[in-house]
């Protein structure tokens, strides 16, 4: 008993100690030493293809890749050249090689919907306007389709492979601008494409736990005027333009950025489908789907199964940067190329009627019979797309970005937001331009590439070859910082409703839901760090 007490007492007096700090062991626990993800002090983003030069200019995404021979850097700048070549109306006796635009089109020139080779400028409505109509300073379109009667789950032949069904007569985008006499009610639609297309928004307000508010907007279009029935709008009473049917879907899209896409193309497949979880197995809310999709090349190279994976657009639509630029040319442009020959808009009511009326030969052949972007100049446009150096990363050092980097990581939006890979050691890289230069790069895109549902508010409700309506492939995050340097009209997501970064991580729904939702229950300052790492890349 008396050595029970003894210890009894003994131990009320080392917690008296201790309480009264008179112990040698009173000090307060340490903070926990935070962790920073390994990619805190990463400033290549591109690895080799890394420019440390031009990151604070406009010109910050138009640099070629450093490491590019002497030859390939000639090359680069001829595409260069083509990518800034705004073409004209057929026929052009003076300069054949410029002629062939359209005859309806989005703009003019590549340089429109990548300014600078960045995002397009979100148009403006004017003051004490309610909306604005698109022209020729738009780098917005819309792509268009019909709704099919199911789901498509598996590409075959016998279903197109899963591509959007064309609008009989407009096709599958539709372009609001044309030559002067696009149109057969051309004396009182010059200049004007298949249809007019208005812009208006509608906002609402987010506010956060502590009080502060955010306002949102949302772009809504209007499509009017449509070629195959002038004057009519979808109020009208008795509708008949095949383009104003309930059945046609319409999803906006802005022009992306095109630096780094060869960097892309590059990454093995593999490991990209490595990061595929479409059954959420490891439950954490996020699954990352591939898109598989129509491949011209290996169309044109006699494929029986001409479907690769997709890596590029919106909705991983396209497989390579090859398809992606000469699709453009052809598409946005109207400039048919080695690898699309046709017009896009060939056997429509309106191109047949163009071609009746003017007599002009604008079939998308030139005078000797061959596409009107020849092979020398489609080959260089494309080395140009995917020879465009990667920014470097600044201010790495600053404990904001620091902390942001480490909240980034720790709010998920590395679930989809992978920060790197590695590029092919060997082999084929994909663009059959491509250049050795991209080959065993450490990069650091920011994304998946895989598709994700984004959630109601984000989606367009078309579907585009696997993707669903909801479905968008994640945005690689290299060079965001610098967007509005390049161009200060520029916004972000796919159809550049957010202003700022935060704006469009406030609009993350569906898979994303969590991660927003953490980023708001963030301090000010924590958003504010997340926001300063986002532009620190």
């Amino acid at each position: 008993m008396k050595k029970s007490l003894l210890n009894s007492l003994v131990l009320v007096a080392m917690v008296s100690l201790t309480a009264c700090g008179g112990s040698g062991d009173d000090e307060a626990p340490k903070p926990q030493e935070k962790v920073y993800p390994s990619y805190t002090d990463m400033k290549a983003s591109g690895g080799e293809t890394t420019t440390f030069d031009a990151s604070e200019s406009g010109h910050g995404f138009s640099t070629p890749a450093p490491n590019l021979t002497a030859d390939e850097l000639t090359l680069h700048l001829e595409g260069d050249l083509g990518f800034e070549t705004a073409f004209t109306t057929a026929p052009n006796p003076a300069h054949p090689e410029l002629d062939g635009l359209g005859p309806v089109f989005n703009n003019a020139d590549c340089n429109s919907c990548h300014q600078r080779d960045g995002r397009n400028s979100t148009p403006i409505i004017p003051a004490g306007k309610s909306r604005v109509k698109l022209g020729s300073d738009a780098g917005l379109f819309l792509r268009i389709s019909l709704a099919p009667n199911e789901p498509c789950v598996t590409a075959t032949a016998a279903n197109d492979y899963c591509a959007p069904i064309p609008v009989p007569d407009f096709g599958g985008q539709l372009f609001h601008r044309g030559v002067l006499q696009a149109r057969p009610d051309w004396q009182q639609n010059q200049f004007i494409g298949q249809a007019d297309v208005y812009l208006s928004y509608e906002t609402k307000v987010i506010t956060y736990e502590d009080g502060t508010s955010v306002t949102l907007k949302k772009p809504l279009f209007a499509v009017e005027n449509p070629y195959d029935a002038p004057g009519e709008t979808k109020s009208s009473s008795n509708l008949t333009s095949n383009l104003l049917q309930d059945n046609v879907l319409m999803g906006w899209r802005n022009g992306m950025p095109v630096f780094g896409l060869g960097l892309l193309e590059a990454i093995p497949e593999a490991d990209i489908l490595a990061n595929v979880d479409t059954h959420d197995v490891d439950n954490d809310g996020i699954s990352g789907r591939a898109n598989y999709v129509f491949d011209a090349v290996k169309a044109q190279a006699g494929e029986a199964t001409p479907v690769s994976l997709g890596r590029f657009g919106w909705k991983a639509n396209t497989p390579s940067v090859r398809v992606q630029s000469l699709g453009a040319l052809r598409g946005d442009i109207g400039i048919t190329n080695p690898l699309f020959p046709e017009e896009s808009i060939a056997g429509t009511a309106l191109h047949d009627s163009y071609l009746t009326r003017t007599g002009f030969v604008d079939t998308g052949s030139d005078v000797n019979g061959e596409p009107e972007a020849d092979a020398a100049f489609s080959d260089s446009v494309v080395f140009y797309a995917e020879t465009l150096a990667v920014p470097a990363r600044r201010n790495i050092d600053d404990p904001s970005v620091r902390e942001g980097a480490r909240l980034f990581e720790q709010i998920n939006c590395t679930g989809c937001h992978s920060p790197s890979f590695v590029t092919k050691a060997s082999g084929d890289l994909g663009g059959a331009m491509m250049s050795d230069s991209h080959k065993n790069q450490t990069i650091y895109p920011f994304t998946d590439l895989l598709l994700h549902d984004m959630g109601d508010e984000l989606a367009d409700g078309r579907p585009d070859f696997l993707a669903d309506g909801n479905e968008w492939r994640t945005r690689p995050l290299w060079g965001i910082g610098l967007t509005q340097t390049v161009n200060p009209q520029a916004g972000f997501l796919h159809d550049g409703r957010a202003a700022t970064l935060e704006e469009a991580i406030l609009w993350h729904g569906g898979e994303a839901q969590k991660s927003q939702q953490d980023f708001m229950a963030l301090s000010a300052e924590e958003r504010s760090q997340v926001i300063d790492f986002l532009m620190s890349l």
